[in-house]
């Protein structure tokens, strides 16, 4: 699925990790950029009340999910880097979870737009940089790409799978389930090159998504502000069509993260209406809810009659 904002931490990241921009660099937000003649799209703040952001870095620019300051940031990337970082992060291939049909999503490239029927053009960077143009992703990619954002920059394989125990008690080796699934699966085990991803750029992306939640201006802060801990979010509307699908997506605590959290709402407009979802499964894992639900188990017998 499209993914719209919540993708603007790859390319933030691959803008520290190439030298492109610079944590404590400030890129002033115009409004419209001008960088092409036939393609000048505007940030959402000026579409929507001719404002800008004013200057922004790195994590003010997530905070607030500056359009401009992406478009930019695309611009001195240029494709090639926003697709190694993306695949570093686990998106636009399989997770390989031992699951069947699981899809390999899609990186935006002259390829995709081809099989679209379209023309590649450098407008397109520009769109892919803000989560727009080819990108589409599953809501588990999206986990996988937020947890590696949360935990250093390690990589992770997705299971749901964590021990099986054969007839005599003994369990299973993960050597021999791995084998197993791969068989089954067709999975071919991929080698990801380590990019050695510094600390500090994820730092600086972390405490911009700590700025969506926990500071006023942030994307999602209305919703989190009350809230009981302190998490890292991004807020997504993804334009679909005549449609606008909401996404969020984080990671809790913010301080020792312990769950990556991925809600879509097809069509729901924009991205904060995802977030009081995640806010309430985020509230029932940490068992923040005050109530406590019971179920009803008791079975009602009753007679279907046909007329």
């Amino acid at each position: 699925m499209h993914l719209g904002s919540t993708f603007k931490m790859v390319p933030a990241l691959a803008g520290l990790e190439t030298g492109a921009i610079t944590i404590d660099e400030k890129i002033k937000d115009n409004g419209v950029y001008k960088r092409y003649r036939d393609y000048q799209p505007a940030c959402w703040l000026y579409r929507q009340s001719r404002r800008t952001h004013g200057y922004l870095n790195v994590s003010s620019a997530i905070q607030h999910s500056c359009n401009y300051f992406f478009y930019e940031v695309g611009y001195r990337l240029g494709i090639e880097n926003i697709q190694k970082y993306a695949k570093y992060l686990g998106l636009g291939k399989k997770t390989g979870i031992e699951l069947t049909g699981e899809v390999a999503g899609v990186i935006p490239s002259k390829e995709a737009a081809e099989a679209n029927g379209e023309i590649w053009t450098d407008g397109q960077v520009l769109s892919t940089a803000i989560g727009q143009s080819y990108n589409a992703y599953t809501p588990l990619q999206m986990a996988k790409y937020i947890s590696i954002i949360a935990n250093g920059g390690r990589q992770i394989n997705p299971t749901i799978l964590k021990t099986i125990i054969n007839a005599d008690g003994s369990e299973v080796a993960r050597e021999e389930i791995e084998k197993s699934v791969d068989e089954t699966l067709g999975r071919e085990n991929e080698e990801v090159e380590d990019l050695g991803i510094k600390e500090e750029n994820l730092q600086a992306i972390r405490e911009g998504m700590r700025g969506v939640t926990s500071e006023s201006g942030g994307t999602a802060y209305s919703i989190f502000k009350n809230f009981n801990i302190e998490i890292g979010g991004k807020t997504g509307s993804a334009q679909t069509g005549q449609s606008t699908n909401a996404w969020f997506v984080g990671f809790a605590p913010y301080e020792n993260p312990e769950i990556a959290i991925v809600v879509i709402i097809e069509n729901g407009g924009s991205g904060s209406l995802a977030c009081y979802a995640a806010r309430d499964i985020i509230a029932q894992y940490f068992g923040m809810n005050e109530a406590d639900v019971e179920e009803n188990l008791t079975a009602i017998p009753y007679t279907e009659l046909q007329t």
